[in-house]
């Protein structure tokens, strides 16, 4: 049973999910107290699996406080939602009402670009990163994100598997968390990879000959490299223009997850899906981390927080392949299809994932995160299968066969307790 759940809090997820609007070195020890151990934290703390009434007594003499919190979401309406409103119910229950969540949607604070100030400066408490916009910032992180690009792909139990492995790589690589340290964040989940890259073109796209010369839309240099590898021409372009570039052609294909392309209605215009099935494309990967006023909370208030995390990586996940299975209904919708890339494209694009992965990783300075990432895969691969995860039949069916109701909450409680737990304040 969820941690959070036997303590009589675990908040209720999937259904509201897809009803709603849906997009997406030092530090070894534990995190807390601008990134350093938090044996400075002020107050008593409690176990990870204490009672409501344990916790309840270590919280009795603390005053209450809000943080401010940007999820990943733009609006309460959001495919991407769940991922606010879970971790606020967790928290909040979790503390008894002692620590309000202030959600502040769609980045109105502070931008992507400017996320990291507004956390060490305390305008923003809790936030959904995105260090990979920032590769020349975060390249140890950066190097984790492109070697994801050698991982099997898969609709569901693939990327259960790398996001579990990503979080674990990041956690076991020391230049990892310096990077956060030395922007005074402190890192709770220190990579969140989300979902799988696919194509979302005007018309389909699956062998090599038909990438030759189209432009795609990508949002990561790593990405863009392989693009070039393929032969067509990567374009930068914001998130919010792409619609219209599709539309007009100005652009053939979008290479990115499919959950913010359900948001944004791109499968009108754009309803051919190809997808990976062996290595994939570089992640933009995330991250949600803390700031000024986390590192002054008092040892159990960090704690009630850092516990909610279970909930963020299960939630994250569910909202992000539920997403999947959206976005291959609206490709049928809009007489698309949803295709594998033919062999020829998946042997370049794996060939060119591994030589990329491993100069960035060496660039980086951390030359073994890439078999770090591996090693942590092929064992995430192994619990999500014990786990009943397995993939019940191909990404083009998947809005037939994939589980509305589906929980990943087992996922994330194994995932706390055997990568997140060491590094919980105390």
């Amino acid at each position: 049973m969820n941690r959070i759940l036997s303590a009589a809090i675990r908040p209720t997820k999937t259904a509201a999910m897809f009803a709603s609007l849906a997009l997406l070195a030092g530090c070894a020890g534990s995190v807390g107290g601008s990134g350093t151990d938090s044996d400075t934290a002020a107050g008593e703390g409690f176990a990870d699996d204490a009672s409501q009434g344990e916790i309840d007594e270590a919280l009795a003499d603390l005053d209450p406080v809000t943080l401010k919190f940007q999820p990943s979401s733009m609006s309460e309406k959001s495919i991407l939602a769940p991922n606010g409103l879970d971790v606020k119910k967790a928290i909040e229950e979790r503390s008894g009402g002692k620590i309000t969540v202030d959600i502040v949607w769609g980045q109105a604070i502070a931008s992507y670009a400017d996320v990291d100030d507004a956390l060490a400066d305390g305008r923003v408490d809790l936030a959904f990163t995105l260090p990979s916009y920032t590769p020349a910032e975060y390249p140890a992180f950066d190097a984790i994100g492109t070697a994801m690009s050698t991982l099997p792909s898969s609709p569901v139990a693939s990327d259960l598997a790398a996001n579990a492995a990503g979080v674990q790589a990041a956690w076991e690589t020391p230049e990892v968390l310096a990077e956060f340290e030395d922007k005074d964040l402190v890192p709770l989940i220190p990579m969140l990879a989300a979902g799988g890259y696919s194509t979302m073109c005007s018309k389909p796209m699956t062998s090599l000959d038909d990438w030759k010369g189209k432009q795609l839309r990508v949002g990561s240099a790593a990405a863009g490299k392989q693009v070039t590898d393929l032969g067509a021409t990567p374009v930068s372009l914001s998130f919010p223009e792409t619609y219209e570039a599709l539309q007009r052609g100005t652009v053939d294909c979008d290479l990115g997850q499919l959950a913010p392309n359900v948001e944004a209605g791109t499968f009108e215009v754009a309803p051919n899906i190809g997808v990976a099935s062996d290595a994939g494309i570089a992640r933009s990967a995330g991250a949600i981390t803390a700031g000024k006023k986390y590192s002054e909370l008092p040892l159990a208030y960090q704690q009630v927080v850092f516990d909610s995390m279970s909930t963020t990586f299960s939630t994250m996940m569910e909202v992000v392949i539920g997403a999947k299975a959206m976005a291959v209904e609206q490709a049928k919708d809009n007489d698309g299809s949803v295709e594998p890339f033919d062999d020829d494209v998946q042997k370049q694009m794996a060939k060119y994932a591994k030589t990329l992965s491993e100069k960035t990783a060496k660039t980086a300075g951390v030359p073994d995160a890439p078999s770090t990432l591996n090693t942590a895969a092929n064992d995430w691969q192994k619990s999500v299968s014990e786990l009943g995860l397995d993939d019940k039949g191909d990404f083009a069916n998947l809005d037939e066969w994939y589980p509305k109701d589906v929980s990943y909450d087992d996922l994330g409680d194994e995932l706390f307790d055997n990568v997140m737990a060491e590094h919980r304040p105390k």
